[in-house]
């Protein structure tokens, strides 16, 4: 029997360092701890698993590597030396940076989502500042950012695990290239690595994250072999928002998932700032924007002339409501200053929705005043995002044409008008102030590519895709900025569109039956924008929610719907029937549109 040589013995040091433990190793890089008795310290050297193949790629590394160094970031690690060992490179770190990843879990295996939310976000900016100055990690793990005791988060490893090329190649050229190709892989790690954190197991049972990555590729007409959802079955409840924004950072389809480090962190930072503060995330952003270009521009420029002239008669008043309510920024640009004039003067839980009525309280002067303030359209916005916004308000005027036709007897048409506008006040303002988020949502809102496994492939809702692009929904947005106006709890709550997924109720007051009208009118516009083939189907679907609570039928829908198509008899009997004074619906329209004198 042939004598076998004995086993090589374990590393102990390499070169100088002295290695303590092997807190990472992936099929890309590795991560040790060391201790450096040169410095007496201990450091934590992430190194490359496949060497350099020549004295010009080590060359070609070392300065890479180098170059990464001199990245400065508040969450990117700053390098503590940069060098070899025979054959084998490395970048050094402090050990007093914090623990990795890895380490925390290992010993706090279930942080709450908003603790992990907070690590991620911190690691995605540090990423995103790392792609734009023309660097990639090419190995996010979960040893690849470090955690100190205040929960500050940085990156490490960045430009460890570098591709290895042919000797003869142009390692410029490549470069280049490889950065642009690896930044987006960077980019999905970081959403398995989030995705890691929140369900309190490895992703696919793989702790290598790169692992993971492989069985998601595409294969065989396939978009992706592996689906890699976040599952019920967490730690902790995962609200909506994060959930979509974890889903849709791992989704199958490439086109769906976040390509830019920058637009993934303004997604998860604003989801998370929402969640820590009430008025957090992308409204704080919204906010500052209405306080330097105001909240939409104005479409018209014929209030100057037609207020020119002396006192405001009786006979104005109506006509002057109907110039305003015909420009939606004016509209709104009232609403926001009677309403506000009213909290100033103690009236609180009172609010005017009636456009003759604000009109009356602020007088041709200050009509003048509120028409000057706003921008002329298309304010900041380039063409084709202007066009999109005329688009976005036809449809809200639209709306609010079907829900003053099928209001009941005896509700003020402007104050229904003007509800109908207030539930779309989050999607107005964030196709203005935000046109490239609008466009992010409505893209994720179409149907992704059909496969041989899907043939119809679901789309986003238009919630789910708002949370995933700005962590927070359209409504939300919109009732902060309403809150912001001073418009009272009572209107607060009939802005709430009706959501898509629970049922209809009865209406339980006026404020009520309001809502659910504003909403079945804006349900009912959004079906009108479906495919052809879909449109039918889609108004019947959202008749049937609604008929019984409001005793509507699909008759009077499809009336609201075509009003030109309506009976020129029936419109004449509609016009002269008198109208019925509802006495559920006094009250509330007494204190919406008669406060004070006519």
């Amino acid at each position: 029997m042939p004598e076998t040589s004995p086993a090589a013995p374990p590393l102990k040091s390499l070169g100088r360092f002295e290695l303590r433990a092997l807190l990472s190793k992936s099929a890309r890089s590795m991560v040790w701890l060391v201790h450096d008795p040169r410095h007496g310290q201990e450091l934590m050297l992430c190194m490359p698993r496949e060497q350099p193949n020549s004295l010009a790629a080590m060359e070609h590394w070392l300065r890479m590597a180098q170059a990464g160094g001199r990245v400065q970031h508040p969450n990117v690690a700053p390098v503590f030396e940069v060098g070899q060992v025979e054959s084998r490179p490395y970048v050094a770190y402090e050990r007093t940076l914090g623990e990795t990843l890895e380490e925390r879990l290992a010993r706090q295996s279930a942080p709450l989502p908003l603790e992990a939310a907070g690590w991620v976000a911190q690691l995605l900016e540090g990423l995103a500042f790392a792609h734009e100055s023309g660097h990639a990690h090419r190995d996010i793990q979960t040893a690849s950012l470090v955690i100190d005791a205040n929960d500050k988060v940085r990156l490490i490893g960045l430009e460890v695990a570098q591709e290895v090329f042919p000797a003869h190649v142009d390692f410029n050229t490549v470069t280049r290239r490889a950065v642009r190709e690896s930044a987006e892989e960077d980019v999905l790690c970081v959403g398995l690595l989030l995705h890691r954190t929140l369900s309190g197991k490895p992703v696919l049972d793989q702790r290598d994250l790169q692992a993971v990555v492989q069985q998601m590729q595409p294969s065989s007409g396939y978009p992706g072999r592996e689906i890699v959802r976040l599952g019920w079955e967490t730690p902790h409840p995962i609200p909506d928002p994060l959930r979509a924004i974890c889903n849709r950072a791992t989704d199958r389809q490439a086109r769906q998932r976040y390509h830019l480090a920058r637009s993934f962190w303004r997604a998860l930072d604003g989801w998370r700032q929402s969640a820590a503060h009430d008025d957090g995330g992308p409204i704080v952003l919204l906010l500052d924007k209405l306080q330097r270009i105001g909240h939409l521009p104005t479409t018209t420029t014929g209030v100057h002339r037609f207020t020119a002239g002396s006192g405001l008669e009786a006979q104005h008043a109506s006509a002057l409501s109907e110039l305003v309510l015909k420009d939606m920024a004016l509209t709104l640009e009232l609403v926001r200053r009677v309403n506000h004039a009213l909290r100033q003067g103690g009236h609180q839980g009172e609010a005017i929705l009636n456009m003759q009525r604000a009109i009356q309280m602020i007088g041709l002067d200050g009509l003048q005043v509120a028409a000057n303030a706003l921008k002329p359209w298309p304010g900041p916005l380039q063409p084709v995002a202007a066009e999109m916004l005329r688009q976005v308000m036809a449809r809200v005027v639209k709306a609010g044409e079907v829900a003053q036709a099928l209001r009941p007897a005896g509700y003020d048409a402007e104050v229904v008008y003007l509800i109908t506008v207030m539930q779309n006040l989050g999607r107005l303002l964030l196709q203005y102030h935000f046109p490239d988020d609008a466009q992010q949502i409505r893209q994720l809102m179409q149907p992704p590519e059909p496969t041989e496994e899907l043939l119809n492939p679901p789309s986003l809702s238009e919630q789910a895709a708002a949370y995933a692009v700005l962590g927070c929904d359209l409504d939300v947005l919109g009732i902060a900025v309403a809150r912001h106006w001073g418009l009272g709890d009572e209107l607060l709550q009939m802005v709430r569109r009706q959501p898509l997924d629970a049922p209809v109720h009865a209406a339980r007051s006026d404020a009520d039956t309001i809502r659910l009208t504003c909403s079945f009118a804006n349900e009912l516009v959004d079906a009108l924008g479906q495919p052809e083939h879909k449109r039918r189907a889609a108004v019947e679907a959202a008749t049937r929610r609604y008929a019984k609570p409001l005793g509507i039928g699909l008759r009077e829908v499809m009336a609201a719907l075509n009003p030109a198509a309506q009976q020129p008899s029936a419109r004449a009997a509609a016009s002269a029937a008198p109208v019925q004074q509802a006495p559920a619906a006094s009250s509330l329209r007494e204190r919406l549109t008669q406060r004070g004198g006519s």
